[in-house]
């Protein structure tokens, strides 16, 4: 028989060491995890493997957050538009906040407000694990 899958989930965070730390607890915890910094990078690997789930940084270098789930949003494939996405970010702006909120996030959470054990217990929520 095989193995249960593994949840897969796309990281996209441009602060290096923070990025390898979640990397590094949620393969621990038994995700499969892709890592990116870049919003158009994240938009190519949409389309090239399924993800379960997308943690987003609002604050990104060239295109932001903001940019990325529109796009996301935009795209024709209800598998690719539909993709469950968390934000991520120290950006607690109240109008980037509504923003993601109409582009159909599931919930817009403060990195300091969250250890990682917080962070894959709020992911194993919204996959229902």
């Amino acid at each position: 028989m095989s193995k249960k899958r593994k949840p897969k989930i796309l990281l996209v965070e441009d602060e290096k060491l923070l990025a390898q730390m979640y990397k590094d607890k949620f393969i621990r915890e038994g995700f499969e995890i892709c890592l990116t910094s870049e919003a158009k990078k994240a938009l190519s690997l949409v389309k090239k493997k399924k993800f379960d789930l997308i943690m987003l940084d609002v604050l990104l270098p060239t295109e932001n957050g903001l940019y990325f789930l529109k796009e996301l949003r935009k795209n024709k494939n209800p598998e690719i538009s539909s993709i469950p996405v968390i934000v991520f970010s120290n950006l607690d702006d109240p109008e980037i906040k509504r923003e993601a909120y109409k582009l159909g996030i599931e919930e817009y959470l403060i990195k300091t407000n969250y250890t990682p054990s917080g962070i894959v217990k709020k992911m194993k929520e919204h996959l229902h694990l």
